[in-house]
């Protein structure tokens, strides 16, 4: 078995029961595998990490995601150099250690490895470390070093998966058309989203409306779509069709031609006005005036051609997210620039880390994460989530736009570290 380049083995989902043969023999010199400074093995049947995991000396990062195992080995807290480690997706034996993989940092994990999975003995005292070093800090002045850390600590985390890195990355390809309706389009895949505690999902939702009102100028500029990953059946295409062929599950309502979904809307909109006896309208009724003298409608196609989005309108109910939903696919159309759509992408994604970040560090509507949040501690709650790139190609496949590029999330950089 080779190593590549850069002392990376990449084994995600391709149906393995275990690691393969030699790359774990017993511990103790000389290291089997010296340079293996990554292992990939996520989405397969693994159901067991022997104790040999750590005869890897330069091992930095581990990806054993969605397999089968039962249990975790105390000897990954001895690889020396593990900085990263992911092991959602396990029906682990131990229930607080299966909270810890899905709400710690990887440091806090192998703590409480090498404490033999009870939480005592050194964990407890690392813990007790902390609050002395945190009483200690309290008493002294903050000089600037020390705020630049305490900023440095604070700041949310998200980190890129490239498409060189992605065994299946979603690609958006648009039809020329879209140039005279609405020419601009970025998307990316966001995942690590918790919305299941109490009302994370009403924020979130909220949140996308702020924007919507704030930063897109009421969708005159832009316009966000959020959906479901999972129920997203890729490859997606932007395109246009006319307004009686246009077809969509909007939000809430049944299927319907985006014609009669706007005289439906434009109804509702004068019934409004005449109940509350004003001129302004809310919900969708507000934008239908940025269709106008439209022959084509710009909307976004599922390998299936059924309709997900009608930017700058409505996208469709088969996407809908929920309080389930962990993996987001996110869109941002304008007509006016691509600057604009970028833009407002890397500011969506920070809002929806900020909310991540709160609603772990709430822990609204848990009520037992006391002892895990003892392990954890609050630094530790500032786990990165992880945005996936999607190319925006041509219809020959030439590459339109990728997001985010290198240059991409700088107007958050401030308030957001990015792990490229």
């Amino acid at each position: 078995m080779e190593i590549g380049t850069g002392g990376e083995l990449l084994l995600a989902g391709n149906r393995l029961r275990a690691l393969p043969g030699g790359l774990l023999p017993p511990a103790g010199p000389p290291a089997p595998f010296p340079l293996l400074s990554r292992l990939d093995a996520a989405d397969n049947e693994v159901a067991e990490l022997g104790a040999d995991i750590a005869a890897l000396p330069a091992l930095k990062s581990l990806d054993v995601a969605n397999n089968q195992l039962r249990e975790l080995p105390a000897a990954l807290a001895d690889c020396p150099r593990l900085k990263e480690a992911n092991f959602r997706g396990n029906q682990l034996r131990d229930k607080r250690l299966e909270k810890m993989v899905n709400g710690c940092q990887t440091k806090a994990i192998l703590e409480y490895l090498r404490a033999g999975g009870r939480g005592k003995g050194k964990a407890e005292g690392a813990r007790e470390d902390v609050r002395k070093k945190k009483r200690e800090k309290q008493k002294k002045d903050s000089g600037d070093g020390e705020q630049d850390e305490v900023e440095e600590a604070s700041k949310l985390l998200v980190k890129v998966l490239h498409v060189s890195e992605n065994p299946a990355p979603l690609v958006v390809k648009v039809s020329p058309g879209v140039k005279d309706v609405r020419a601009f389009i970025v998307c990316c895949v966001l995942k690590g989203v918790n919305l299941k505690p109490g009302n994370a999902l009403k924020r979130f939702l909220t949140m996308q409306t702020k924007l919507h009102e704030d930063i897109c100028e009421k969708r005159t500029v832009a316009t966000i779509a959020t959906h479901d990953l999972q129920l997203v059946k890729a490859p997606l295409t932007y395109d246009v069709q006319p307004p009686d062929e246009l077809k969509i599950m909007p939000l809430g309502r049944k299927e319907i031609k985006a014609k009669d979904l706007l005289r439906q809307l434009q109804l509702e909109a004068e019934e409004q006005r005449k109940q509350k006896k004003r001129q302004n309208v809310s919900g969708l009724h507000k934008y239908l005036q940025l269709l106008d003298g439209k022959d084509n409608y710009p909307c976004l196609l599922d390998a299936e051609g059924a309709v997900i989005s009608f930017p700058p309108i409505t996208n469709s109910e088969k996407t809908k997210i929920r309080k389930e939903t962990q993996d987001l696919f996110l869109e941002v159309t304008s007509d006016t620039s691509l600057q604009i759509c970028k833009d407002v992408m890397d500011t969506l994604i920070l809002k929806i880390a900020e909310l991540n970040r709160s609603t772990l560090q709430n822990k609204e509507g848990s009520g037992s994460d006391v002892e895990l949040d003892a392990l954890c501690g609050p630094g530790n709650l500032n786990l990165p989530l992880v945005v996936e790139q999607v190319r925006v190609v041509d219809t020959d496949g030439n590459l339109k736009v990728l997001y985010p590029s290198k240059t991409d999330l700088a107007t958050v950089s401030s308030l957001l570290t990015v792990i490229r």
